[in-house]
This record gives C-alpha cells, sequence and structure tokens, in this order.
C-alpha cells in the first residue's frame, strides 16, 4: 500500500534537521504571545510590497511515501522581479551570536518554503530571508541568500528522504492500529446501568465533531466509558489523537489501567489491542536532577540531546505500546536522555496521550507542538469539574513586593542598571500599599493599570542581561524565579479586559498584587476549538448550564445526566436542616451539631468522614466532639499535609477495624473527592454546612461580574461552587454495587428549594430528621441486622 503522509513543513525540519543541545538559557524566556506580536509589527512596517502570512502547498512523493505539505511563510516580499521568503524569529540570544549560521533550522523551514514557491509559481529562484528579532534591545538583524530552484527543490526532496523511514513506520503502524481498533469489543462482559448510553453519547460526539457535558455518577465506569467509545471512533477514522486530560496523578493511572484491561480483554478473547500511550509527568516530577536546569553544562542528558534522539526514540517506538512514567524513566536512564523531552518526543508518534490539564489549556504549558495550529484531536476531559476553578488560575498571575526586594537586597552595589530597576520597581508596589491603605483597608480591588506593567517590562529587560551573564548561584535562582513571574504577569496583562480583576493585599510590610482571571470560558473555547471533539465528563456536573457556561461549550454543545447505576435503598440519605451552621450562628450550634454527628456514627461500627467547611470549623468541631464522646476515636485533617501524611491518615480507614473512626476533613480538600474508600473503609459520611466558599474580595469579585454579565452572580460565585464539593464529598459513599451507607447533611440551608434543587435524582429519597434521636431510629432501620 502507497504510504501518504499529511506534514507540516515546520514539524518536518524541526524533526529531521534538530541537532545539539536542550539549552533553555535562551529559549527558557519564553515569549510566545510577545512573539506573535512582533512578528504582526513588523509585518505591517514592512510596506505594500510585503504578503504577510502566506500560506504553501504542495505534494512530493520520495522513497514510496506520498507527502502533503503544508506551510505558513512569515512574509513573501516582490519587488519587481524579485522575490523573497522571509521567515521572522524573535529571540533572547544576544545580538552577537545573531550570525549567519545561528541556527540552520531556520534556513531549513525557510528553504522548503522556498521550494514549494518556485515549483507554485514557476520561479528561476528566490531569495531566502532570516529576519532576527533581538527581544530586549529591538535589534533587527537580517541575513539573505538567493538560491536557484533546483537547489531548494534538492534540499526540499534530500529532508523527506531522511523522513522516510519515519513515515514508512508511522504508515505501518497505523495500518495495524485501524485493524486493531475496529476489532476492539468492549472490555466487560455486560455494560452498567448508564454505561452503553455515555459510550453511546461519547461516540457520537466524535464522529459528528461535537462537544459534550456528561455527568456521570460514580459506579458508570466514566473512564472505560469514554476511552472505548473514542478508541472505536479512532478506528474508522474519526480523529488521529486521542488527549486524555485530568487534574489529579490518580485519574491519570485510571485511565492508564483501563487501557491495559481493555489490552488483557482483547488478548484473553484472542485478538489484540494496538494502540500506543504515553503518560506524560511534569518536568519537576521526572526530572531527576535536585536542580533543574537545562543546559548542556548542568545536565549530561541534555548535552547533545538532539543529536542523540531520533535513533533511542526510534528503538524505543519497536519495545513497547505503552509508555508509562516507570518505563520512560528507565529508557532515558540508560539512553543518557532527559526524560521529560523524551515523552514529549513519544508523544508524537502515540495514539493517546494522558495527560495533566495545563498541556492543553494552560498559556504557558500547553503542547505546541500540536495545538499550535490544531488537528483532528479527541479531547476527554475527567472530573471537569475542577476544570472551572483551575482554568482561573491559569490565567491570573501574582507578585509580591518582598521577592524584588530580596534580589535588590542580595545584589548590593552591583548591577546598577538591574538594582535602579528594582528600585523603581519597589517604589510602584509602595504606591498601591498607599492606595490600599488610603482605601482604608488590607485589600483593594482595582482597575487594570500599565503604570507596574511599565516597571516590570523593564526589570525583564535588565535581568535577562544578568542572567545571560550570571548563570549560576542562589543569586541567579531567585532572579530567575522573579523573572518567570514577571513575564507571567505580563502576559496576563496582556489579556486583561472585563473578564479581570486587580487585588492589592497588604501582609505585614508585604505588599501582592494579583491580577485573577474572573471568567476563562474564552481561553477554554479557544483551546477546545484545536480538537474536532471534546467530552468533559464528571459525577458533579450540576447545573449543566453552569458548566456549560464557565467551561466556555458553547450554545451547540450536546449534554447527558446519568441517573446512578447503584440501589437507591443502599444509600440512607438523611438531612438534618433545622441547625445553622452559618458563622454567626456556630458557638450555639455546636453541641447539636457534635450530638448529630454522633448519632450517625454510633448507630453502626466502622469508619466515617466528616467534613467542615473550613479548618477553624473543623478544629472546633472535632475538638469538642472529643470531649462529648471521648470513647470515640478520631482523625484529624491538618492543614498542608504532604502525600506521605495523606496516605498515612487514609490508611487507618481499613476494612477491618473493631472499632468506629470518625475522620474530620475539610470539604472541598484533598479527602472530599479523587479517594475510593470501598467496601467497608468507609461506610458513611456527614457534611456539615453547603460548602460555600470562604466570603472575601475574590468571590465577591465573582459575584458581581456574574451578576453583571448573567444576573446569576451568588448562584456563580457562592452556590454552584459550594453545592459540587457537597456532591463530591457525598460520592465517597457507595463505590460499588455491593457498598452500603449513610450520607448525612447538616444545615438549615437545605431547607430551602435554591439549594434543594441542585439535589442529584438519586436523592429522591432524602429524608429529614430533627434532632439526633430520630436520626439515631433512622438509621437503627437502615442498618437493621448489619448494625452491632
Amino acid at each position: 500500500m502507497a504510504c501518504e503522509v499529511r506534514l507540516s513543513v515546520r514539524a518536518l525540519v524541526e524533526f529531521v534537521w534538530r541537532h545539539g543541545s536542550i539549552d533553555s538559557r535562551f529559549s527558557g524566556f519564553d515569549r510566545a504571545n510577545e512573539g506573535s506580536r512582533i512578528h504582526r509589527k513588523l509585518q505591517k512596517n514592512a510596506g505594500e510590497e510585503y504578503q504577510a502570512e502566506v500560506v504553501f502547498k504542495g505534494e512530493r512523493t520520495v522513497d514510496g511515501v506520498h507527502y502533503r505539505l503544508e506551510g505558513r511563510a512569515d512574509g513573501v516580499i516582490r519587488r519587481g522581479g524579485d522575490v523573497t521568503v522571509d521567515e521572522i524569529k524573535t529571540t533572547a540570544a544576544p545580538a552577537e551570536l545573531l550570525t549567519e549560521d545561528f541556527e540552520p533550522l531556520h534556513w531549513a523551514q525557510a528553504k522548503c518554503y522556498g521550494a514549494l514557491l518556485c515549483a507554485q509559481e514557476g520561479l528561476p529562484g528566490v531569495t531566502v530571508q532570516i529576519t532576527y528579532y533581538q527581544i530586549d534591545t529591538d535589534e533587527i538583524i537580517r541575513h539573505r541568500r538567493w538560491y536557484e530552484a533546483h537547489a531548494l527543490e534538492e534540499f526540499l526532496l534530500q529532508t523527506l528522504h531522511l523522513y522516510a523511514p519515519w513515515a514508512e513506520m508511522q504508515r505501518a503502524w497505523q495500518e495495524v492500529r485501524t485493524e486493531s481498533l475496529r476489532a476492539l469489543t468492549f472490555p466487560f462482559a455486560q455494560y452498567r446501568p448508564g454505561q452503553y448510553a455515555l459510550a453511546g453519547g461519547v461516540y457520537r460526539a466524535v464522529r459528528d465533531k461535537k462537544r459534550l457535558l456528561a455527568m456521570a455518577p460514580t459506579g458508570i465506569g466514566k473512564t472505560a466509558s469514554t476511552l472505548f467509545p473514542a478508541l472505536k471512533a479512532m478506528g474508522e477514522g474519526c480523529g488521529e489523537r486521542i488527549f486524555y486530560l485530568t487534574a489529579k496523578t490518580v485519574t491519570r493511572q485510571a485511565a492508564l489501567d483501563a487501557l491495559c484491561h481493555m489490552r488483557r480483554h482483547m488478548e484473553e478473547t484472542g485478538g489484540a489491542l494496538r494502540a500506543k500511550c504515553v503518560v506524560l509527568t511534569a518536568k519537576d516530577k521526572i526530572c531527576p536532577l535536585e536542580q533543574r536546569v537545562c543546559s548542556p553544562q548542568a545536565c549530561p542528558r541534555a548535552d547533545g540531546y538532539y543529536d542523540r534522539i531520533n535513533a533511542a526514540l526510534y528503538r524505543f517506538l519497536q519495545q513497547r505500546d505503552v509508555f508509562s512514567r516507570e518505563e520512560i524513566l528507565a529508557f532515558a536512564e540508560a539512553e543518557r536522555l532527559c526524560p521529560f523531552e523524551l515523552s514529549l518526543d513519544l508523544a508524537n508518534w502515540c495514539d493517546c496521550i494522558v495527560c495533566d490539564y495545563n498541556y492543553l489549556f494552560d498559556p504557558v504549558v500547553s503542547l505546541k507542538r500540536f495545538f499550535a495550529e490544531g488537528g483532528d484531536f479527541v479531547f476527554l476531559i475527567d472530573e471537569a469539574h475542577n476544570l472551572v476553578d483551575r482554568a482561573r488560575d491559569m490565567y491570573s498571575a501574582r507578585l509580591e513586593k518582598s521577592a524584588f526586594y530580596a534580589c535588590k537586597k542580595a545584589l548590593g552595589k552591583t548591577a546598577r542598571r538591574l538594582t535602579g530597576a528594582l528600585t523603581k520597581l519597589n517604589s510602584g508596589f509602595l504606591s498601591l500599599r498607599r492606595r490600599c491603605e488610603e482605601a482604608g483597608g488590607r485589600r483593594l480591588l482595582l482597575p487594570a493599570g500599565d503604570d507596574l506593567a511599565k516597571l516590570l517590562m523593564r526589570f525583564c529587560a535588565e535581568a535577562e542581561d544578568y542572567l545571560d551573564e550570571h548563570r549560576e548561584g542562589a543569586l541567579h535562582d531567585a532572579l530567575l524565579a522573579v523573572y518567570f513571574d514577571a513575564r507571567f504577569y505580563l502576559r496576563i496583562w496582556e489579556l486583561y479586559d472585563e473578564r479581570f480583576t486587580t487585588l492589592v493585599t497588604l501582609s505585614g510590610s508585604d505588599v501582592a498584587v494579583e491580577l485573577l482571571c474572573l471568567d476563562a470560558s474564552e481561553f477554554l473555547d479557544a483551546s477546545l476549538a484545536l480538537g474536532r471533539a471534546g467530552v468533559l465528563f464528571s459525577a458533579t456536573l450540576s447545573p449543566a448550564e453552569y458548566f456549560l457556561r464557565t467551561l466556555g461549550l458553547g450554545e451547540n454543545a450536546q449534554h447527558i445526566a446519568l441517573p446512578s447505576p447503584f440501589d437507591p435503598n443502599r444509600l440512607c440519605l438523611l438531612c438534618a436542616d433545622s441547625i445553622s451552621t452559618k458563622y454567626a450562628d456556630r458557638a450555639h450550634t455546636l453541641d447539636e451539631v457534635c450530638r448529630m454527628i454522633e448519632a450517625a456514627v454510633r448507630a453502626k461500627k466502622g469508619n466515617y468522614l466528616v467534613f467542615l467547611p473550613s479548618y477553624q470549623y473543623l478544629s472546633l468541631v472535632s475538638a469538642r466532639f472529643s470531649e462529648l464522646f471521648p470513647d470515640i476515636e478520631t482523625a484529624v485533617q491538618q492543614p498542608g499535609m504532604d502525600e506521605a501524611a495523606r496516605e498515612d491518615f487514609l490508611a487507618q480507614f481499613s476494612a477491618g477495624r473493631s472499632e468506629t473512626l470518625a475522620g474530620f476533613c475539610v470539604l472541598g480538600g484533598v479527602f472530599s473527592e479523587g479517594i475510593d474508600l470501598a467496601g467497608e473503609r468507609l461506610i458513611g459520611c456527614v457534611i456539615v454546612g453547603v460548602g460555600l466558599p470562604q466570603i472575601g474580595p475574590v468571590q465577591d469579585a465573582l459575584r458581581d461580574y456574574y451578576e453583571e454579565t448573567l444576573g446569576a452572580g451568588f448562584d456563580y460565585a457562592y452556590r454552584f461552587p459550594g453545592m459540587n464539593k457537597v456532591l463530591q464529598a457525598a460520592g465517597r459513599v457507595i463505590r460499588t454495587p455491593q457498598d452500603k451507607g449513610l450520607v448525612l447533611l447538616i444545615d438549615s440551608r437545605y431547607a430551602q428549594s435554591a439549594y434543594r434543587r441542585l439535589f442529584p435524582a438519586h436523592w429522591a429519597g432524602m429524608r429529614r430528621v430533627a434532632d439526633a434521636q430520630q436520626a439515631a431510629a433512622l438509621l437503627k432501620s437502615f442498618w437493621g441486622e448489619d448494625a452491632p
């Protein structure tokens, strides 16, 4: 079968001709957005003879491979009979390094565009021009070379010849993959209730290039129900690559486990699942160096990486189909390669990429190699309720005066220009302090102003010069950290509009300024538009209109809400809606809350979680509970628990405990979602409060924004996010069809229809309890012979 490949010129050139070492000293000063702006500026100033963003297409057959090439040159200049192809490159490299031979890749890309242009217009040759814009000094440096058409064509054919083995490998793999996916069968003996409907909805969304919001309660099997239909659709030509995006490591592992289960199922039935999958791990978690410095001087894995990677990558791809973190680390160690860059290079050849949200949505971290122009991608977004706040965080920036002042103090009398920039920046922070104090508070919301931004721009320019000359030491590391913070702040500042607000906070002598994103929906919409289909799913996506709006899904998005697959009689849902847990009432209802908790955990010996809306309230209630009921063992979540402490906390919830354990946790914290304590490990939870976020300027700014734009400020800022925390916490109980358990809600606001309408359908059997005695009686009946 003839091999046909569709390929961008840039991807072709960067893969074939890459060379040398990983070196973040220049590329680390990331200015993707700024670079685009500079391109537009230079193109606009070039005059009428300059045609910007010229699209090229061409077809070539080399070594039995038929290529469909696409590319877009920054510009074509026509002066009389002379034609010039222009490529613009923004760089932080010092101007003296920007010689004609600075980067062969730049010439290679422009020469390929020149070959396509000559063939397209029958030209005898063209001038190739590389335009460097030195971003620190605003210098423009141009280099020109004239090439005959036949020389450009020979270079393009040589490049395609070098790529041919990879194209053939990919063709052969896609044949195997497609045949495998067409034969793929559902990996379980039968569908669970709701599972077939979810899988069908996902398949249609991928096939029809739609967006789908799917609320799928615990127990349906969301991971298999989304991956399986997406893979089947891929086998039918709908989608070239699947991105499974998650918020947590545990859900990334669940996706990998689901793929491995499908693979075993196919082997057991005499078939084979052939789909290459890679798990991307953050650089900080996969880099083996204590100090992560990406330069050939500091890291042997970076030294000569691009000279060695292609041969090693080819071998690795032949060895296996699934590339986990552990396998990537082992291979990278053996080959002396950077494991993080290796994982990204593997992703180019994989069918399914399992990674964090930020690889698609984050303005800095997103995978430019895939998403610079988009593609036929399928996005499966797990635990999508987390994406609303995550996206706002991705598009928010924070700076603290103290960090810049510490650098100024450490510099002393050296680097006068940098010190001067830091002095003026410090004065800018002090000006914000005075404005905050004049307003009579420790926090102040402001409209955007460009005064601080101008000071930051000057600081960044001076910091870059200093960092180029001083490449190591504690001062270098501290300065580099604040430099990147400042660059990111400026990037967000360029996006600033009515969807943002500015918060100034005073803390002792320090001043913090934050650019807060209130509404990231347009940014999410733009990211989702980079693929053919987006499926966003979670057990808690209610109300649908809130998530459709805040996730930027648009008016044409589809929505399904599936019922719980579990027997509702196995869940005892009680609501003590006569007890107020509002802040003003907490002191005098404290004992009543404790007695209600005691009734819940005393009814049957076992493990329980008690969720409270804040650490302060948690401390108050847990301490009083232990005073009143010292015979009941408790465990209390502490602020800032590391991974080991969290694991120790959960380890207490064993199935074989002989006495009751009540674990007190913060609602919305690490133990209220993403943990799976099935069976006897957890038989009940008590949720105190309605989960409202803490009142403060940020939430109030959200309230004001959504009140002005939608007339639903309190709902969007407080009620809807709060109830999603409640539903997530309640979802820790009943994880399998065999589970039986209790959920007790305590708060007078549950009596209001505004909260009750947010209850899921399987909560229809909720019963109200007036006091602890009534709760105990109902629980005795529920547990029956199961009770001690």
